[in-house]
């Protein structure tokens, strides 16, 4: 469940309104990074509390995950734009790589002359060990790819796979390299602490406290050296703590929900303080319980989407900024994924159309009296809307939400609920409905996957589910999805997918309303070279893979 909110992140883009009051970390001294066209530091900062060293790659959990920083020691071997999955990657430690027999063997072709940071070369065999390792472990093989045979030879490396891996074909080329010495030396890779980070990356660590993660960069690197020499990755305590270093300088580059943004951020620096959210193809929405009535039925749930503000959601729960509007009735993400949408469905845009629904409502067989709708069986239709209380934007969706709803005569409650025990409850199928994420990848298969997969459908009362969690049951939908996911030409993975928009727009098994985004706030003062609108190169947020290009890219100001 990867383009989901993982615990960690999901705090730093819902946890309590920010202000710019005192906080521990927060009022740190401004250590200066540099004069006009002299900088040679950046700040970073996320707001994920007190770290514990751990520089495992691997690890969701590890400070070099938290706070970002292991893509600066480990590459990939192909650099996908996060933002544009559909455009052909970037040679990075691989120079060509070949599909063949419907994605089920993979021929990669490996950089001469590249070299781990303790001066030892990668080759072949470390590019193999490093699938190999995620084929023998299968906690480390996070996207259960289904590795078959891994050989290398020179500089060539061959895989081949149980089954066809389209849709997961971004997920392998972007695995990234260790070194075969240090790693075949650990005893559990998957839960081992390493404090000794190798990799091939332009950075290795220099010092660690719980607060600051500091990177130096190396003497010599397969590429040119960064002009960033040192980069500094503060872990603050909390959204307000983090948004107050970004406000006076402190913290230069983070990812963080600050609801009053103009105010609290841009305002302070107009000409340097700039952020940039651009969407990829995940999904925020209002998952519905489709085992319960009458929430089982697709047209209630048509009609609670046409009420459904996208724009009041936009512009106040996510402030205006934070997860874009998704626009197409579809719930694929624009400009994103543009390309994927079918071509009946290619201009049509949701609005608001309360009368719309009213009359459908009733052509269903639904009767609205007064203020109040009624089921077919006259009973009056309630709902009770539920989020962890500290996740403050999905909260102000669901009041909106809560105020879209009774315009068709259904009372809605908003339960701001202890987070474990709603994850509890989401997991077994324990409520009405939730905003929740969707997983993202290179297509929109991953969000309708996630959404109305057959295969991880599990009854009510069974938890461990890895999506599904409205309990939607569509065997078309999971016959089109397996379709999709094995295809051999794209006329029948097209037809496919095409299929499984028709099931979204017409039975609604979530409700679409927002983009999940790979954005972050940044400061201009002292560098210049971000991605921005008019120059999409990569995700701004700096705990994606793509950060390290960004910091390539960059130079100081003013020089």
């Amino acid at each position: 469940m990867r383009a989901r909110r993982s615990v960690a992140l999901a705090l730093t883009g819902v946890l309590a309104a920010v202000t710019l009051a005192a906080c521990s970390n927060g009022d740190a001294k401004k250590e200066t990074a540099g004069t006009a066209g002299t900088a040679t530091v950046l700040n970073v900062g996320m707001p994920n509390g007190p770290q514990t060293e751990n520089h495992n790659p691997f690890l969701g959990s590890s400070s070099g995950a938290s706070l970002g920083y292991r893509w600066m020691i480990y590459e990939p071997l192909v650099m996908i734009n996060g933002i544009k999955p559909a455009e052909q990657g970037k040679p990075w430690l691989a120079t060509e790589w070949k599909w063949a027999d419907n994605f089920t063997k993979l021929s990669l072709t490996i950089r001469d002359g590249v070299k781990f940071a303790d001066g030892s070369p990668m080759t072949a065999d470390d590019v193999a060990y490093s699938f190999q390792i995620r084929k023998d472990n299968e906690g480390l093989n996070q996207d259960a790819i289904p590795y078959g045979t891994i050989t290398a030879s020179g500089n060539k490396v061959d895989l081949t796979f149980t089954k066809s891996q389209f849709t997961n074909q971004n997920k392998v080329l972007t695995v990234f390299v260790i070194p075969k010495a240090q790693w075949s030396a650990l005893k559990d890779p998957s839960k081992d602490t390493l404090k000794n980070p190798i990799g091939t990356g332009p950075y290795k660590v220099k010092s660690f406290t719980p607060q600051t993660t500091t990177l130096e960069v190396r003497d010599a690197y397969w590429q040119d050296l960064p002009k960033v020499k040192e980069l500094r990755y503060t872990s603050y305590n909390d959204n307000n703590a983090q948004t107050t270093a970004l406000a006076n300088g402190a913290s230069e580059w983070s990812f963080v929900f600050v609801p009053n943004v103009k105010a609290v951020y841009q305002s302070k620096d107009e000409k340097n303080h700039k952020l940039w959210f651009p969407a990829n193809l995940g999904i925020h929405g209002l998952w519905i319980n489709t085992t319960r009535k009458p929430f089982d039925d697709p047209a209630l749930r048509r009609a609670m989407d046409k009420v459904i503000s996208r724009d009041d959601i936009f512009m106040q729960g996510e402030a205006g900024y934070f997860y874009p509007k998704v626009e197409s009735i579809t719930g694929i993400p624009t400009p994103a994924g543009d390309s994927f949408i079918a071509p009946e469905y290619k201009d049509k845009k949701h609005s608001v159309d309360v009368e719309g629904a009213k009359s459908d409502l009733a052509a269903a067989g639904y009767k609205l009296e007064g203020d109040v709708l009624k089921d077919k069986t006259g009973k009056p239709i309630t709902i009770t809307l539920t989020n962890p209380a500290g996740w403050s934007d999905y909260i102000t969706d669901l009041e909106i939400i809560k105020d879209n709803l009774s315009t068709i005569g259904i009372k809605a409650t908003v339960e701001k609920a202890n987070q474990d025990a709603w994850f509890k409850k989401m997991d077994e199928g324990d409520f009405d409905a939730a905003m929740h994420w969707t997983n993202g990848g290179a297509t929109p298969f991953d969000i309708y996957q996630n959404i109305m997969d057959g295969k991880i459908l599990k009854p009510v009362g069974k938890g461990g589910v890895s999506g599904n969690y409205g309990r939607f049951n569509s065997p078309e939908a999971t016959k089109a999805l397996d379709e999709y996911a094995t295809a051999s030409d794209e006329t029948a993975r097209s037809t496919a997918l095409n299929t499984l928009q028709k099931i979204m727009v017409e039975q609604m098994p979530v409700i679409p309303t927002s983009a999940s985004n790979v954005g972050g706030l940044y400061s201009t003062k002292n560098w210049t070279g971000w991605p921005d609108e008019s120059n999409q190169y990569a995700p701004a947020q700096p705990t994606q893979q793509n950060a390290l290009q960004i910091v390539l890219n960059l130079k100081p100001a003013g020089a």
